[in-house]
C-alpha cells in the first residue's frame, strides 16, 4: 500500500483569519483517508500563502519525496499544494519521474497517467487563474479608492477604520492629540522624546495601550497624510479625509527635523543663537564660544579684515527679546484686532454677496446680448463678419466675468482666517519676546525676520511681511492700561504702511505671503 504525506495549508497567519481553516481540512482528509484506506504517514500544516513559491514547509516535503519516503499526497484541494506555475510543475515532474505516484483530495484525484497529469495541470490552472484575477479585482478596487480620495490600508494613529464605509474618520479620542504633537514639534522646543513624553502624558498612546517608540513619534511626523495627501504607489493623491493639521505646520515640522538631523559631538557646547547670524560688516559667519562661564558671539573673520568685537549671549538675548517685542501683540492688542477684523468681515461679506450679484446680472446681460445678436444675424441686418467679431467681443467678456466671479467665490473670506492666524501668532509671541527664552527666540527670529545681521554688537534684521507691518504701525509696543481708551481704529491707519490703507488692509495684503 502506498504512503501518503498530509498536507494542509492556509493562506495568512494571522489569527484572527482562517482561524478554523487548519483544523478543518485536517478532520475532513482524515476522515477520507479512513474511508479510502490510506496510510498516512507524516502530517504538514503550513501557514502561507501559495501564490509565490518559497514555501519552507511545501519544499520540505516535496525533497523527502524525492528521497522515497513517501509516494503519494493526501490535501483538501489542489489549490492547497499551488497557485503558482513553479509549486505545480514540480507536483508534475515528480509524477512524471515516477517519485509521485498518487494525490487524493476528497473530489478530485490524480495519479501518474497522461490523463492524470492532464487534469492536475487543468486544476493547477485554475487556482492560479483564481488567484490572479482576485489580485486584479484587488487592485481595481484600491484604485478606485484612490481615484475618490480614500488612501487604501489601515487609519493611521488618529484615524479610525470605518467598518460600513470603508474609509478612515477621526479618531475621537487621538484626533486632537495627534493635532497637538504637531504644534508641540514645530515649536523647535521639543526633541522627539520630549515630544513622545508629553503627548503620552495627555493621553496619546498605541490602540493596545502602549507607550509609542520614537520611531513612530517621527514616522507620525513625516506623514503627509495628515495634511490631506496620502501617497499609493509611490504617487501622492489628494485625500478627502479630514485634515489633522495645515500644510504649513506640517512644513513647520519638516524644518525643524531637518534642523535636529545633525545630532551634536559628545561633549560639544551648545549655543543658541549659532547659526542666526552674519557679520553685518564683512558678511562672514557668526560663531560662538565660551569663555570663563559665559557665551560669546564674533565674527570668523575668515572673509578679510573686520573690525568686530564679541557680544555677550545675554545682551544678544535681550536685543532679540526687544525685537520680538515689535510684532508681540499683547492680550488687549489681539483681542480688539480680532474684533476689528469680525466686523470688517461682515461688511466684506455683504459686499461680497453684493458683487456677486451684479456679476451674474452682468453675465445674464451678456448672454441676451448675444441672443440678440444671433437674431439680428439671421434676419441678414449684420453680415457674417460683423456677427462673428461682436460675438466674440461679448464671449471674451463673459469669460471675463465669470473669471471675477470664481475668483470671488474661491476666495471669499480666506484673507480673513489668514489674517486671524497671523494675529493668534502674534500674540503667542509674547511668551517667545522675553529674555530668558533663547532657544524660542532663535525660532521666532527666523519665522519673523529674514537677513539677521550683527554689527557694532547690535542685532538686526529686516522683518518679514505681515510682521513688518506689524513692527511700523507700532501696535505691540502699546501697553494693555492704555490701549482700550487710546487706541482707535484711526489711529491704526495713520501708522499703517501707506497714507491711505482701506480698513485692515495692511494685514489683507500681508496675509498671502505669510
Amino acid at each position: 500500500m502506498s504512503k501518503f504525506f498530509l498536507y494542509a495549508r492556509k493562506s495568512t497567519d494571522e489569527p484572527d483569519r482562517q482561524i478554523l481553516s487548519i483544523e478543518a481540512q485536517l478532520a475532513e482528509v482524515k476522515e477520507f483517508a479512513e474511508r479510502e484506506h490510506l496510510e498516512i504517514v507524516e502530517s504538514f500544516m503550513e501557514s502561507q500563502t501559495a501564490k509565490e513559491p518559497g514555501r519552507p514547509i511545501f519544499n520540505d516535503m516535496l525533497s523527502r519525496i524525492e528521497k522515497g519516503e513517501a509516494s503519494g499526497i493526501v490535501s483538501w484541494h489542489p489549490d492547497r499544494l499551488a497557485r503558482n506555475s513553479v509549486d505545480g510543475g514540480r507536483v508534475i515532474y515528480l509524477m512524471d519521474t515516477g517519485k509521485l505516484v498518487q494525490l487524493k483530495f476528497p473530489t478530485f484525484w490524480a495519479e501518474s497517467t497522461p490523463q492524470g497529469k492532464f487534469m492536475l495541470n487543468i486544476a493547477f490552472g485554475q487556482s492560479k487563474y483564481y488567484v490572479d484575477n482576485l489580485s486584479e479585482n484587488v487592485k481595481r478596487g484600491l484604485r478606485q479608492k484612490v481615484r475618490r480620495g480614500e488612501c487604501p490600508g489601515p487609519a493611521p494613529s488618529g484615524y479610525l477604520n470605518d467598518q460600513l464605509k470603508h474609509v478612515h474618520v477621526p479618531d475621537p479620542e487621538r484626533f486632537r492629540l495627534v493635532k497637538k504633537l504637531f504644534e508641540l514639534y514645530a515649536t523647535g522646543e521639543h526633541s522627539l522624546k520630549d515630544c513622545r513624553d508629553l503627548i503620552t502624558a495627555l493621553g496619546l498612546v498605541s490602540r493596545t495601550g502602549k507607550v509609542l517608540s520614537l520611531s513612530i513619534i517621527q514616522k507620525i511626523l513625516r506623514n503627509t497624510y495628515y495634511y490631506g495627501v496620502f501617497k499609493f504607489k509611490g504617487e501622492l493623491y489628494e485625500g478627502k479625509h479630514e485634515r489633522a493639521v495645515s500644510k504649513q505646520l506640517y512644513d513647520q515640522c519638516q524644518i525643524v527635523m531637518r534642523g535636529k538631523a545633525h545630532p551634536m559631538e559628545r561633549g560639544k557646547q551648545e549655543f543658541a543663537f549659532r547659526g542666526l547670524m552674519y557679520c553685518g560688516e564683512c558678511g562672514g559667519a557668526i560663531t560662538s564660544e565660551r569663555q570663563k562661564g559665559h557665551n560669546y558671539y564674533r565674527c570668523t573673520k575668515k572673509l578679510g579684515t573686520c573690525s568686530q568685537r564679541y557680544v555677550r549671549e545675554e545682551e544678544l538675548a535681550a536685543q532679540a527679546a526687544a525685537l520680538l517685542k515689535q510684532v508681540a501683540l499683547s492680550p488687549a492688542s489681539a483681542e480688539w484686532m480680532l474684533g476689528e477684523l469680525e466686523k470688517e468681515e461682515h461688511d466684506s461679506a455683504e459686499a461680497g454677496r453684493a458683487a456677486v450679484q451684479s456679476l451674474n446680472l452682468q453675465i445674464k446681460q451678456v448672454e441676451e446680448k448675444v441672443d440678440q445678436l444671433l437674431d439680428a444675424r439671421l434676419e441678414n441686418i449684420l453680415s457674417n463678419e460683423e456677427y462673428v467679431a461682436k460675438k466674440n467681443q461679448l464671449l471674451n467678456q463673459k469669460l471675463d466675468l465669470q473669471a471675477k466671479l470664481k475668483e470671488i467665490e474661491r476666495n471669499g473670506s480666506l484673507w480673513f482666517e489668514l489674517c486671524r492666524n497671523f494675529i493668534r501668532e502674534s500674540s503667542e509671541a509674547t511668551v517667545s519676546a522675553l529674555p530668558e527664552n533663547f532657544s524660542a527666540q532663535k525660532n521666532w527670529i527666523k519665522k519673523v525676520g529674514s537677513n539677521p545681521t550683527l554689527a557694532n554688537r547690535t542685532l538686526t534684521l529686516d522683518f518679514k511681511m505681515p510682521w513688518r507691518i506689524l513692527a511700523q504701525s507700532g501696535i505691540a509696543s502699546r501697553r494693555d492700561a492704555e490701549f482700550p481708551t487710546e487706541f482707535s481704529r484711526n489711529d491704526f491707519r495713520r501708522r499703517g504702511r501707506d497714507s491711505n490703507p482701506r480698513d485692515l488692509a495692511a494685514y489683507r495684503i500681508s496675509s498671502a505671503a505669510h
